[in-house]
């Protein structure tokens, strides 16, 4: 979607808030936009994706890492979740999806989570899952 030697976490923001418009989610009506930015400075965005055997669906941190992986990326730099039913809310992402990002993250991979407001709240990965399962 871009190269990213002049993106900085804004743009992340945008692409997150973007991918959440197209989230189809008629079952939660919670909507739900990632983007990530990978190893190579390139932009992957995702939204979750419901279906009629809720709760199976596709979370958007699921996507957007499927799509880095689609085109060659191996790790996350910076992600940036956006999630919630009507305005923004700090949507922290899923049990599976904790253990996703975990796999394609290094020490250094900041998850991002966008707050009501336009606030973010940003963290390592070990925040977000200390403790992690490795095989």
């Amino acid at each position: 979607l871009g190269q990213g030697h002049d993106m900085d976490e804004q743009d992340l923001i945008d692409a997150a808030l973007a991918a959440r418009q197209n989230a189809y989610a008629k079952y939660s009506n919670y909507r739900v936009g990632s983007a990530l930015l990978d190893d190579r400075g390139k932009l992957f965005a995702g939204c979750n994706v419901e279906n009629a055997a809720y709760p199976e669906g596709t979370c958007a941190e699921a996507n957007a890492i499927a799509a880095m992986i689609a085109d060659g990326g191996s790790s996350i730099q910076t992600i940036v979740i956006a999630g919630g039913h009507d305005d923004i809310e700090e949507c922290t992402p899923c049990g599976g999806c904790r253990q996703k990002i975990n796999e394609f993250a290094t020490p250094e991979t900041r998850v991002v989570l966008l707050r009501p407001g336009g606030h973010t709240h940003s963290f390592p990965i070990d925040e977000l899952l200390p403790r992690s399962f490795h095989l």
